[in-house]
């Protein structure tokens, strides 16, 4: 009678990691956009909390894009020495840190700091789980970055909600960040467990910044272009309704909602698309329906029509990212950084430029403005030779 051979707990353990790998940059993804999701819904309430007036805010908001561009240092020599698996867990547990430093800031200056890391924290925990999910799209030849970032946007709207549940039960942005960073810094270091090992680790530049040379400028320029995009229709597509239309305070922020649920949708399918069409078609194709649908939103008789503007500019510019940073990471970590590093300077150069057009020539001009650079995306899309 033959008996069954008995598993280790070794062997058994190392099964049951294999299969929870393909788990583990899904739920990376979702974990980072609820982290910032959740930042930004309580933006609001503190800066009523160190009371600080609207050019202050803009400062304080700035400082999130400054650090996010000084990240290239930190996230190309971390990758190097540590590589992808290790950075995201470190960088990870020092954003959740750093939420919770922004909740409790008692001062406007100490909240800028705060802000800072966010934007040089966040912006290395970006630039890891995109390098380690470009690494396993050309181990197995399957593109998932786009479904990936997909799950980024309903990780961002969750946490955004969650933080207006929070608000309306008034219960302060450090008591609720600190009730999120404890489950997720469990998340995370369970979500790294699962992650598969690195291969080798980059070899950087020894430089405090690089700008992307060669083909890689036109991933960085497109990936700054579309940042500036989708930063300024994040923080002015409702001030546009409420000043163009007379929207309503409940109305004005669904332009942001028509904008990001279409992106997720998306981004959801955007993998099958980028099989069967390749990624530079979609994306010009994409910044070019951007752009239509913000010039529809500019020419809307009313706040409603002009909301089906935004939706579609949504569905346009919902690729550009993903396949982006997938061409750039296909080229290495050290080629990821470089132009997540430009990119993310599109989001600190955005917002305060299309507070600039609307201040001297009106919020109509401004939103067409960013149509404009949707078209821009389009022609540098149709020379880029590494979407692919």
């Amino acid at each position: 009678m033959q008996h069954p051979v008995p598993v280790s707990s070794t062997a058994s353990r190392n099964l049951s990691l294999s299969q929870a790998q393909p788990y583990a940059l899904p739920i990376l993804f979702a974990l980072f956009g609820v982290i910032m999701g959740s930042w930004a819904g309580r933006i609001p309430a503190m800066a009523e909390r160190v009371h600080v007036s609207h050019s202050a805010l803009s400062m304080v908001l700035l400082c999130g894009g400054l650090g996010a561009v000084l990240s290239y240092p930190i996230s190309s020599r971390m990758m190097g020495a540590f590589g992808a698996r290790k950075t995201l867990l470190l960088s990870g547990l020092a954003l959740l840190c750093v939420l919770v430093a922004i909740g409790v800031a008692p001062t406007v200056p100490l909240l800028m700091m705060a802000v800072l890391s966010l934007g040089i924290t966040a912006s290395t925990f970006d630039v890891a789980i995109n390098s380690s999910a470009t690494s396993r799209e050309k181990r197995t030849g399957k593109s998932e970055l786009s479904t990936l970032h997909g799950l980024g946007c309903a990780g961002g709207l969750a946490g955004a909600t969650l933080g207006s549940l929070m608000a309306s039960l008034h219960i302060l942005p450090a008591t609720h960040f600190l009730m999120l960073a404890l489950p997720l810094a469990a998340v995370l270091y369970a979500a790294y467990t699962m992650l598969e090992e690195d291969e080798g680790h980059a070899t950087v530049e020894k430089k405090a910044f690089s700008l992307p040379r060669g083909p890689l400028l036109f991933l960085g320029l497109i990936g700054f272009l579309g940042s500036m995009a989708e930063g300024s229709i994040a923080d002015w597509s409702g001030v546009f309704l409420k000043e163009h239309f007379g929207a309503s305070d409940g109305l004005a922020p669904l332009a942001l909602s028509a904008f990001s649920v279409m992106m997720l949708l998306a981004r959801l399918v955007g993998d099958k698309l980028k099989v069967r069409y390749g990624a530079r078609p979609l994306v010009t194709s994409g910044a070019m329906l951007g752009a239509a649908g913000l010039f529809f939103a500019v020419l809307s008789p009313n706040a409603h029509v002009a909301l089906f503007g935004f939706a579609v500019a949504g569905l346009g510019l919902s690729l550009v990212f993903p396949f982006v940073f997938s061409a750039a990471g296909a080229q290495g970590p050290a080629a990821l950084a470089g132009v997540a590093s430009m990119a993310y300077s599109g989001s600190l150069m955005g917002p305060p430029v299309l507070g600039a057009i609307a201040q001297g020539l009106g919020m109509q001009i401004a939103i067409a403005y960013v149509g404009g650079l949707a078209l821009l995306i389009a022609v540098v899309a149709g020379r880029s030779t590494m979407l692919k």
